[in-house]
């Protein structure tokens, strides 16, 4: 009897073992649920400058992809989870870079996606703090729903609003080709 309870407790540990990776000091679900939808991490990476982590990143898909375009394309419930791991990101640093990434994102013609980048940005309006969790989730046919900590803070309707939002960290001139890299699993 104590060896299968001592089996079942090794099982039981090594399932929630493996129900998680570790980037750098960030721990990220290698499974998610979002809209009653599964989906799975497809790979991760860290927002690194000057040789310090910001925050982890992870790209999560229904089924593995490594083409950027495609992702970028498709119309389907996806999501990237950023796992602050570091002080230096501030509120008022998050609405910079969000703002610099649609820039580079649709090559300086934010035109069409203003009011929604505005929108997108005041769900950063309370500070941010290390071990903060930002869920991005583009749910199919609706738009994307942005999370802190398990917390919604809103929803920005339009493909083409996830297209430049995801574009930020999978387009030709990402946020880092490291957290790119890591996103789509190439890493």
């Amino acid at each position: 009897m104590k060896r299968i309870t001592l089996v079942l407790v090794a099982l039981i540990s090594l399932s929630t073992a493996t129900a998680q990776i570790r980037i750098g000091k960030a721990i990220l679900p290698y499974e998610e649920n979002f809209a009653d939808t599964d989906l799975k991490l497809n790979g991760a990476g860290m927002r690194e400058m000057l040789w310090i982590d910001l925050y982890a990143g992870g790209l999560y898909l229904q089924k593995k992809n490594n083409d950027p375009k495609a992702i970028l394309d498709a119309n389907e419930t996806m999501a990237i989870k950023l796992n602050i791991v570091s002080g230096f990101v501030t509120q008022k640093k998050m609405i910079k870079a969000v703002n610099d990434g649609f820039t580079k994102a649709t090559f300086g013609n934010t035109k069409a996606l203003d009011e929604r980048i505005r929108k997108f940005t005041r769900f950063f309006s309370e500070p941010i703090v290390k071990n903060d969790i930002f869920d991005i989730v583009y749910i199919k046919d609706e738009g994307v729903k942005a999370f802190k900590n398990g917390k919604e803070l809103g929803i920005i309707e339009g493909r083409d609003f996830k297209y430049a939002l995801f574009k930020i960290w999978l387009g030709e001139e990402p946020a880092s080709e490291g957290i790119k890299k890591g996103m789509l699993g190439i890493q």
